[in-house]
């Protein structure tokens, strides 16, 4: 059901108390959602639970939809990619009411005498209408991976076949369904969701790892940076599912995978040229659009451009040379922060420091070309900057950001 004018005008003019408050309300939100359903606990990433991370990715998410009640056309991108996210970690229409019933009190505890009757009701109105355009996005997702031969809804068991070390960060492993089954197709650039038990916080615990192979119905593969500790001034928590995987699941070993999901894709219908834009593990996606353009076409052209710390943890370093010996319409660019002493000059890297689209804006500007970039929040809004001010429309990039977070 529609708002009515006074309710849109009511979730508008709190956009500004959001904003202040935002933060204090979504955390009263999870900590209340997990004290009355602890079984959902399994559903969330606890790593930036604890680091405040999705605490503010969700307080912003409110505040936006306050913002743009009048407009929610504006919201279309967002909600397209929050489905995806949510299909991959199984969410179900019967989620829905138990979160609506937590925020808005979570919103009672922390606006109090301002949080009116009215002003409850409004936003009741508002989270259902946001939840049935959610629940509709989601039910298509799942038919459409219910109807796909190979496709399935929810967790499947996996076998490890192989497992490679890609660098001394970057670990692939190569994924087969325990039931012998088909594989579905998917689109180059998409992700699959693997859940492990953490005993530490004894959860299973789900991560998104992007796909790094060409939809070949072989295998599906993951390769998985190793999250570490941080430097001392840095501090992160350690990644415990990326050291889970590499320490303990090895060939032979079992996991839980999800279908594959993500809006973040290889428009293979065109014949364009493409130029493909990675900051460290964010070349995994870029990896599988490039197996996938070279297998496609002998004729579509290709630039991968590459930054990374150092050549210890540059992965797919030899099979990307190979690519490039073996199709002259790719490409590649490779800039290091740091250089080794035995690094060399146009065979390890093309650059030192940071990647400089401005620098090499021949590898960079071409006609009706698309951009598609992947890597950490500030290598991304650099690069989405740098890019607009080559004068590449917005059209025409395309972005995949690695953890919480966006590109506001």
């Amino acid at each position: 059901m529609a708002l009515t004018p006074r309710q849109t005008e009511i979730i508008k003019s709190s956009a500004p108390v959001l904003s202040e408050h935002g933060l204090t309300v979504v955390t009263r939100f999870y900590r209340r959602l997990f004290e009355h359903h602890p079984e959902l606990r399994n559903l969330f990433n606890h790593t930036n639970q604890r680091s405040g991370g999705q605490q503010e990715a969700l307080a912003h998410a409110v505040w936006a939809y306050a913002s743009n009640i009048d407009n929610l056309g504006a919201l279309g991108p967002a909600v397209k990619r929050i489905s995806q996210k949510h299909a991959s970690l199984g969410v179900q229409p019967e989620h829905y009411p138990i979160v609506g019933e937590h925020l808005l009190a979570a919103m009672g505890e922390t606006l109090g005498d301002a949080f009116s009757d009215e002003m409850r009701d409004a936003w009741a109105a508002a989270y259902q209408q946001l939840a049935d355009v959610m629940i509709d996005a989601e039910k298509g997702l799942y038919s459409q991976r219910a109807a796909q031969p190979g496709g399935w809804i929810g967790w499947r068991p996996f076998e490890v076949v192989r497992k490679v070390d890609e660098s001394d960060e970057i670990t692939s492993f190569y994924l087969v369904p325990t039931d012998g089954k088909l594989l579905p197709p998917f689109d180059p650039g998409q992700f699959v969701s693997v859940k492990r038990y953490v005993g530490d916080l004894g959860l299973e615990q789900p991560r998104q790892y992007s796909l790094s192979d060409a939809p070949h119905g072989k295998w599906l593969r993951i390769s998985v940076k190793r999250e570490g500790a941080g430097a001392s001034d840095t501090p992160k928590p350690a990644g415990r599912v990326s050291n889970l995987l590499h320490d303990e699941l090895h060939v032979g070993g079992h996991v839980e995978v999800s279908a594959p999901y993500g809006d973040f894709v290889l428009d293979r219908t065109k014949r364009t040229p493409v130029v493909l834009v990675s900051g460290g593990v964010g070349l995994t996606p870029m990896v599988s659009m490039l197996a996938t353009i070279v297998m496609d076409s002998a004729t579509r052209y290709v630039s991968f451009l590459h930054a990374c710390r150092k050549r210890r943890v540059h992965a797919f370093r030899e099979w990307l040379d190979d690519i490039v010996a073996d199709h002259p319409n790719a490409s590649k660019i490779t800039f290091y922060e740091e250089i080794g002493p035995n690094d060399v000059l146009g065979r390890d890297y093309d650059f030192p420091g940071l990647l400089d689209l401005a620098k090499i804006r021949e590898a960079v500007l071409f006609r009706d070309a698309d951009y598609y970039l992947c890597g950490p929040m500030p290598f991304m809004r650099a690069q989405v900057d740098a890019l607009k001010a080559l004068g590449v429309d917005a059209s025409r990039i395309h972005t995949e950001v690695f953890g919480v977070g966006d590109l506001r």
